[in-house]
């Protein structure tokens, strides 16, 4: 009697997770016919800004404003995105001497040229935590005495131009709107809701939740040693493109990094100093763009969307030099605090580009000066002598 049951239970349970198997191989198939469907060309060249995108960014602004509150570190206001720096390093950029001739724009126009720059690595979350916790990781380089217009006409950023990155090719939500429902999810605390905001299963967004798992990966051995996208789309002259900054080893003197102790709070910043500072190696990069090929799916206003390098792959444009140096003071660490990162400080040549970018423009510029001013505030109190 018990042989045949568990026979039977056995033959169920077996029944069961096949029929399990073919389900999810069904839906596995249905969404890539789905999605092979809906991600296929051709796709606009040009902006198409929706009508509500300016009531979704104040609203993502109040919601900004309200985080950096929430994080505040003492006196000081942090930033509401990559809060804690791993250092911010002295670089020097060189464009190709043999760059393509329809790359030669912006920063890019003059082969050969070497600008200097300042390239802060950091990681994603808005409050400082160890680096071993699951995180996204930044890179955002300025590019010092740049002549010509700017996008943005604040006198403290005339001369510079900004490329902001970080370690994912795409992003979690594909534009304003979404983004401004996600936003609002987290900074109330609500992860689940953040993707699935109603019982709606028409709302779900599984597959940026599935993407946002990916971004938050396991921290690198360094913040050297890692691959850094431009995630939105810009401009580059008259083209549209995306850019990335690859580490390229081959073109420093050979480096094997020691092994870190992952258990430190700040070992990235550790691997950076012991490279930098103590074994007194340079790093380098090259940094890479991506041009839109609009016969394909290569959105502009969707920032879940990987253009793809087989269709269209990625090609130097300049070399990235982190020469050896000292960077880990009190002094160097406040002035790394205090810099302000901006896609919009730039050239024409350079225009971000797409709704996120957008987004960028107007969150980033009131949250600076949001944070800029209640620390110069904070400084000014605690300066102040006693009474």
């Amino acid at each position: 009697m018990f042989k045949r049951f568990w026979l039977w239970l056995g033959g169920a349970l077996g029944k069961l997770l096949l029929l399990i198997l073919a389900v999810g191989l069904l839906g596995w198939s249905m969404g890539e016919a789905y999605y092979g469907w809906k991600f296929s060309g051709p796709v606009a060249t040009e902006e198409e800004i929706p009508a509500a995108e300016a009531r979704y960014t104040q609203a993502i602004i109040e919601d900004a404003v309200r985080i950096v509150e929430q994080h505040r570190d003492n006196t000081r206001v942090l930033r509401d995105a990559h809060a804690k720096a791993h250092g911010c390093v002295k670089a020097e950029v060189t464009v190709l001497p043999d760059i393509n001739n329809d790359l030669r724009a912006g920063v890019f126009s003059e082969p050969g040229k070497t600008w200097q720059a300042w390239m802060r690595l950091s990681n994603g979350n808005a409050y400082p935590q160890f680096d071993r916790v699951r995180d996204a990781r930044g890179m955002a380089v300025k590019l010092l005495d740049v002549p010509g217009e700017k996008l943005m006409r604040s006198p403290a950023h005339l001369g510079e131009q900004d490329f902001v990155m970080f370690n994912h090719p795409v992003f979690f939500v594909r534009d304003v709107a979404e983004y401004r429902q996600n936003f609002a999810a987290q900074a109330n605390g609500d992860k689940v809701g953040a993707f699935f905001p109603s019982l709606d299963p028409r709302t779900w967004e599984v597959r940026h939740l599935f993407i946002a798992l990916k971004t938050l990966a396991p921290a690198p051995d360094s913040p050297v040693n890692t691959t850094y996208s431009s995630i939105s789309p810009y401009k580059l002259g008259e083209a549209n493109i995306k850019y990335r900054v690859i580490p390229d080893p081959q073109s420093c003197p050979p480096y094997e990094r020691p092994e870190q102790n992952t258990a430190l709070p700040n070992f990235l910043r550790s691997a950076l100093y012991q490279q930098l500072s103590l074994d007194r190696v340079p790093a380098c990069f090259a940094l890479q763009v991506q041009k839109q090929n609009p016969a394909h799916y290569m959105p502009l206003e969707d920032t879940s969307v990987e253009w793809d390098e087989d269709i269209s792959p990625f090609v130097t444009v300049a070399s990235i030099k982190v020469p050896a140096q000292d960077f880990d003071s009190r002094e160097q660490n406040l002035f790394c605090d205090n810099l302000s990162f901006n896609p919009w400080h730039g050239l024409p040549e350079h225009r971000p580009i797409g709704g996120i970018n957008r987004l960028r423009k107007a969150v980033y510029e009131a949250v600076s000066a949001y944070r800029h001013q209640r620390n110069e505030a904070g400084t000014a109190l605690s300066s102040s002598p006693s009474p």
